[in-house]
């Protein structure tokens, strides 16, 4: 019984581990989206991003 259940818990380590895999693969795009948007917007009009501090 107990391998059974070890091998229930290692399938769900791997399907976690890949889970976390893709969300940091997710932020990473985000974050580099994020990061065009900002250059865009700051090509466009400075001033209007706060956090610039232009």
């Amino acid at each position: 019984m107990w391998k059974g259940e070890a091998e229930a818990q290692k399938t769900r380590a791997d399907r976690l581990q890949s889970d976390m895999n893709e969300i940091k693969e997710r932020l990473t795009r985000i974050e580099a989206e994020n990061q065009r948007l900002i250059e865009l917007l700051t090509a466009i009009d400075p001033s209007r991003i706060p956090h610039l501090h232009v």
